[in-house]
């Protein structure tokens, strides 16, 4: 009954349009007062003790590193390398896209920015090229969800965070799944583009390939920097986000020098802004998390199932259809606050791999952020190719079905997401 209540305040005081961080702790404090004899000063503690997480400091230090390089001149280097390698394939810039797409979300971490760094520039050069605009369009704005599985991704350290599982067994969990849904992503592009004649670049020489390389060396490192020192024990999860943000201001002011020192300033407003607004959402179901605990919620819904008669398999496919339908409404970082607190114990229950429980969370993410009507990278590319929301919906329709059929192989063949985390010891 408690259950219902919290849940009723908390979608009424979203359907009155009001931000998700305030609504949950808007329905915290209001069932506190009225339907708990919790001690508000434990309610304080617990919010001081529970954001006083080392952990959470790699957000705003990912954040920063994705913006330097947004802003940094790495995503054209990125391109021109991928354009280099695979151009001359039907479909070349498009299959560009996606592959520099993917270089660029294992230095970015963040779906949005990698949409905007690798949109702004190939989409028009797309449609320039003869490519029709809502090919393009639907192309990056599918491949850009890569930055929230290719490691390292705000997402994954937001459900590390929220059920303390291991940052650095997540993100290398995140490695083959990554290039998976990227391969995937790529062949559905190949197929639409020699299907539809679409044209393909000249051949680059061995000699330009090299030369690219060479260019994008700088920004293609910080991948090697950041997983190689996590596995290595040379820092870190946390440690290597604060290393990707000194080194990406060092190569984006020093070395590329894209990106000039008196605009250094208006990046860190930036990365500010977005780190308060997200640290404020933690904050915030870190209380959620409190209440669901207090009240015996997971364990009430895992006995549930259990008389229920649902195992593992069942269990998987709804917890898919009710973060596919919560990714309609909500942004990833709030939903995995939500819903990974009260879901995870019930999958730990049940034998379900924490490591692996992520990735599917994180995919799920990945979908929501191309579905409307709150799917953040449909309104990113929408106002880089100046499409409707409808319209680029359908765009994106056949990269979608794609990460779908990506979803069910994620969530029932284990091995692709622990294969690499278990060959490096992180995982039993």
């Amino acid at each position: 009954m408690n259950a219902l209540i919290i849940f009723a305040l908390l979608v009424a005081l979203l359907l009155t349009g009001m931000p998700v961080s305030i609504a949950l702790g808007l329905t915290v404090l209001g069932f506190l007062f009225a339907f708990s004899d919790v001690p508000i000063q434990a309610v304080a503690l617990k919010l001081f003790t529970g954001i006083e997480k080392f952990e959470i400091m790699a957000i705003p230090f990912f954040i920063l590193a994705g913006n330097f390089l947004t802003h940094g001149g790495v995503a054209r280097r990125m391109i021109k390398f991928a354009t280099s390698m695979i151009g001359h394939w039907p479909g070349g810039l498009a299959l560009a896209g996606v592959m520099a797409c993917a270089l660029f979300a294992a230095v970015s971490g963040s779906s949005p920015a990698t949409v905007v760094a690798i949109g702004s520039i190939l989409i028009p050069a797309m449609v320039k090229a003869g490519f029709p605009q809502r090919f393009g369009a639907g192309v990056i704005t599918s491949s850009g969800a890569l930055g929230i599985l290719i490691p390292p991704s705000i997402v994954m350290v937001m459900y590390a965070v929220s059920t303390n599982s291991s940052i650095g067994a997540l993100f290398m969990a995140g490695v083959i799944p990554g290039l998976l849904l990227a391969a995937m992503l790529g062949a559905t592009t190949w197929w639409k583009a020699w299907r539809g004649r679409y044209p393909r670049l000249p051949r680059a020489t061995w000699g330009q390939r090299l030369k690219a390389l060479r260019e994008s060396l700088w920004g293609l490192l910080l991948i090697v920097i950041v997983l190689g020192g996590i596995y290595a024990g040379i820092f870190t999860p946390t440690e290597a986000a604060a290393m990707s943000a000194v080194y990406a201001f060092i190569i984006a002011v020093f070395v590329y020098k894209d990106l000039r020192l008196r605009d250094v300033p208006r990046v860190l407003l930036a990365s500010a802004n977005m780190s308060a607004m997200l640290l404020y959402i933690i904050t915030n179901a870190v209380l959620f998390s409190f209440l669901m605990t207090s009240e015996q919620v997971p364990q009430h819904m895992a006995q549930w199932l259990l008389d229920a008669g649902l195992g593992p398999v069942m269990f998987l496919l709804l917890v898919n259809l009710l973060l596919l339908i919560a990714g309609n409404v909500m942004e990833p970082s709030s939903i995995v606050l939500i819903l990974a607190p009260i879901l995870f114990p019930v999958a730990m229950h049940l034998g379900i791999d924490p490591i692996h429980f992520g990735i599917i969370m994180v995919v799920n993410m990945e979908i929501g952020m191309i579905t409307p009507p709150v799917g953040l990278n449909l309104y990113v590319a929408s106002g880089i190719a100046r499409m409707g929301i409808t319209e680029l919906t359908k765009a994106v329709s056949p990269w979608l079905l794609t990460m779908l059929v990506f979803l069910a192989l994620i969530t029932y063949v284990p091995i692709i997401s622990l294969a690499l985390p278990r060959w490096l010891g992180m995982v039993k």
